[in-house]
């Protein structure tokens, strides 16, 4: 347990307190206030001097967030941004040298356990995934979800989990998950600033909670700024609580609890919280909390001051109303605490802090002294046989004397020395060179790693099940194989939800989940409203507390209103905890050939570009669409499958194991084999380039076409390498803008599978126009490939290799 902490539970209520015990819990709030200050203030030193890159702080806030920490139980969830330390530190779930280890980015999860120096300081995270991959038991723990700069990026999250209390609450088939709730009496606990409830997220949230009634307290630190811009510049009124008034629930019809309270008022803040939680418990309300009066005495961030942009008027105010001045003036006069002991316990304080500090510093700088001297030593060894022993003398004396020096200084004297020693042969540089490649491993660990969770429970690592047929296997819609899959899994998986626009009532728009909700009922399979970055959140916090959820988004257009949840918060939630978070989100979409500009998306480049850390599954028909359904719904990290929108009355043969079989994430399968071009593709083009490879084959010409199935990851067992040594020309067939989608294709087979080495011709790629297609059948000829535009570019690339066989068509 964490040395700022000591836990009471409900602490103040006063009848059940001798007035000891309650002197001993309001001078230990203080304290845990105070220290949280003097690392705010000592933080924001070590910027200033140069050890740390970048600070911000929740200086000014600390009262309040004393208060909220009263209520905050095991099985609780936060997600907030980056001014909650004081929280942090009262709750347990953080501690001072934590606070610094993350300043300063070290990089060791046993230092700094919420991000391993991958994130800004005050940027939080309880790990909820072990060593070996297992879910923590959440209810007996008090957990963070993991934080973002965006300030109000965390909201959609916050939303998904409380929903997952309410699932937890209503839904009696799942009490057997007994590790993630304890009947769903766990409430989701948001912070956000006053200026970020000016973004379209806050506001689609706080709308969404208020629908599906769910225990999500927020709470909205107003210090009547953000950064420079004043209140009048961002809220209507100049008060969030005042605009939001008719959510307030009231005789017609459900909705919010809305309290408003003074920052620096202890007293108050307490009752406020006591009796603003117990209504989201116990009823299952949402709450919200405007704290107003707050102050932020270091100003935003290290990278200016407050002085620039506020008042002097403003400034006298902030002092005097600090929350943590007011606090301490209510003690002395209440009797609770003298003036000498007050500063007796101050003066205390900042010696822990600075304690904290100088301890967290060392434990970094100590690991890189002894790298350096390391280093150093092997430089000097080569010097010692070397010609150019003088440049490598005056670089080992350069990095001796760095103030301050990271990894990166060491790391490039060792190459740079390697570099001055280029030519030489000898065993000294042979031992440097091997001590390179072997920090280039340790620091690849430090910095790159765990874009996925990569456990033993991957959806990589599920077996490989085949498609089994009877010998008069039904044909049925494509549609209809998919309702089938996500029947047998919802059979066989009680944990597995899903949502989306008109998901439920009407089984989706293209009849997928037809007639599941009437079978699983509307809290496994249930409409929402119009609010796609909601719906991803949603489906995030579900997945972060036990759930395996499926997001839909209507049309894969629309996803671009939930990008930045998906690429912010999903995509890089195992990264930025170093695999201490894991969210094993689906997210359903469907996309490529239709009608129209909004209707006919494929943004694969778009995607593949900012949503790194999640499989990006493009199956070719619904029974491939459906094995990837099974191996995601068996594995633990997140994915996003686009189905073919014009796919779903094209009929398919439905296997007899629908719900069983898989199909493996990375794999790419020859679905025609041939001599003369190699032609890679995917989803919808799939279906033009098999034709045309008929009319192709009748004008002297076997194109071998590939479909990677998944573009991440993609092709992992080189196929398409593979085929290109066969072919010696290559083809990639893509409805994304140019350099879209097929660029990364492109990369990944002519650079990383080392493809330039099989080439005989020029790459090629057919892509769509540089605009999104016009709507109507012509319109759709004219800006995506076609049946011609696959023949004629085939025949293009055949015409350069040999024209004298393959004359110019036109």
């Amino acid at each position: 347990m964490p040395e700022t902490v000591i836990h009471h539970g409900n602490e103040l209520k006063a009848a059940e307190l001798s007035f000891d015990d309650f002197k001993k819990i309001v001078v230990n709030d203080y304290r845990v206030g105070y220290e949280s200050r003097q690392a705010s203030i000592l933080g924001r030193r070590e910027v200033l001097t140069g050890k740390a890159k970048f600070g911000i702080f929740g200086d000014g806030k600390e009262v309040a967030q004393l208060a909220m920490a009263k209520v905050f139980r095991n099985g609780d969830w936060r997600a907030g941004y980056y001014r909650d330390q004081t929280f942090m530190f009262a709750t347990g779930m953080s501690n001072l040298k934590e606070f610094f280890a993350q300043l300063y980015a070290h990089p060791d999860i046993e230092k700094d356990p919420a991000s391993a120096g991958r994130q800004m300081n005050c940027h939080y995270a309880t790990r909820y995934v072990d060593k070996d991959g297992n879910w923590v038991n959440q209810a007996e723990t008090k957990n963070t979800a993991s934080d973002l700069s965006t300030t109000g990026g965390h909201m959609p999250r916050l939303l998904g989990l409380a929903y997952a209390s309410k699932l937890y609450r209503q839904n009696k088939e799942l009490e057997y998950l007994k590790q993630f709730s304890v009947n769903g009496n766990e409430v989701a606990f948001g912070t956000i600033g006053n200026g970020s409830t000016s973004e379209g997220l806050f506001f689609e949230t706080f709308n969404a909670a208020g629908v599906l009634q769910v225990p999500m307290a927020i709470s909205i630190w107003d210090d009547a700024y953000a950064i420079s811009v004043p209140a009048k510049l961002q809220t209507t009124k100049e008060d969030i609580s005042e605009v939001l008034k008719g959510f307030q629930r009231d005789t017609r019809g459900a909705g919010y609890e809305i309290f408003k309270v003074k920052g620096w008022d202890y007293v108050a803040l307490c009752e406020t919280y006591e009796r603003a939680i117990k209504i989201c418990r116990e009823e299952h309300v949402p709450v919200m909390v405007h704290v107003i009066e707050m102050t932020q005495p270091q100003g935003h961030s290290t990278s200016g001051s407050h002085e620039r942009y506020k008042s002097k008027a403003r400034l006298g105010w902030e002092d005097e109303h600090d929350c943590l001045v007011q606090m301490r003036k209510w003690m002395i006069e209440s009797a609770i605490i003298t003036t000498e002991d007050i500063d007796e316990l101050e003066a205390t304080a900042k010696k822990h802090v600075r304690e904290c500090q100088k301890e967290a510093w060392a434990d970094l700088e100590g690991e890189i002294k002894t790298e350096m001297d390391e280093a150093v030593e092997l430089i000097e060894n080569i010097a010692e046989y070397s010609p150019k022993h003088n440049e490598l003398h005056t670089l080992t004396h350069e990095l001796q004397s760095c103030v301050d020096p990271g990894r990166r200084d060491t790391i490039a004297a060792v190459r740079k020395a390697l570099r001055i020693t280029l030519g030489e042969n000898s065993h000294e540089r042979t031992v440097l060179a091997d001590y390179l490649k072997d920090e280039f491993v340790k620091n690849k660990e430090r910095f790159n790693s765990k874009l996925f969770t990569d456990t033993p429970y991957s959806p990589l690592l599920v077996p490989v099940v085949k498609a089994e047929y009877a010998e008069d296997a039904r044909l049925l819609d494509g549609r209809e194989v998919l309702n089938a899959c996500f029947d047998a899994n919802f059979e066989r998986d009680k944990s597995i939800v899903a949502f989306g626009e008109d998901v439920g009532a009407i089984g989706d728009v293209n009849q997928g989940f037809a007639g599941l909700q009437a079978k699983y009922s509307d809290l496994r399979i249930t409409d929402t409203g119009i609010r796609e970055a909601t719906i991803i959140g949603q489906g995030l916090g579900l997945a972060m507390r036990g759930l395996r959820p499926i997001a839909e988004i209507q049309y894969l257009d629309y996803l671009l209103y939930a990008l930045t949840v998906l690429s912010d918060d999903v995509a890089s939630l195992s990264y930025r905890t170093r695999g201490g978070q894991k969210a094993p989100l689906i997210v359903r979409s469907r996309g490529h050939r239709l009608e129209g500009i909004w209707h006919s998306g494929s943004p694969l480049g778009t995607i593949l570009n900012s949503m790194r850390g999640m499989h990006i599954c493009v199956p070719r028909d619904m029974t491939q669409a459906a094995g990837m359904y099974n191996t995601l719904l068996r594995g633990d990290e997140p994915a996003l499958v686009i189905e073919c929108l014009n796919g779903y009355r094209l009929k398919e043969k439905l296997p007899t194991n629908v719900g069983e079989f898989t199909v493996p994430l990375g794999k790419a399968e020859i679905l025609r084999e041939g001599n003369d071009i190699t032609v890679v593709t995917y989803g919808s083009t799939l279906r033009i380039v098999m034709e045309a490879a008929v009319e192709l084959e009748k004008m002297g010409i076997n194109i071998e076409v590939v479909d990677p199935q998944t573009l991440y990851p993609f092709d992992t067992e080189n196929v398409c390498a593979n085929s290109l040594r066969k072919t010696n020309k290559l083809l990639v067939v893509d409805e994304d803008i140019p350099g879209g989608g097929s660029a990364y294709i492109l990369q990944k087979v002519i650079e990383k599978q080392k493809g330039y080495y099989s080439l005989d011709a020029q790459p090629k790629t057919l892509c769509g126009a540089e605009h999104r297609p016009p709507y109507g059948s012509d319109g759709d000829y004219f800006s995506k490939p076609s049946l011609d535009d696959v023949i004629e570019a085939v025949y293009s690339v055949m015409n350069e290799a040999n024209p004298g066989k393959y004359p110019a068509m036109y």
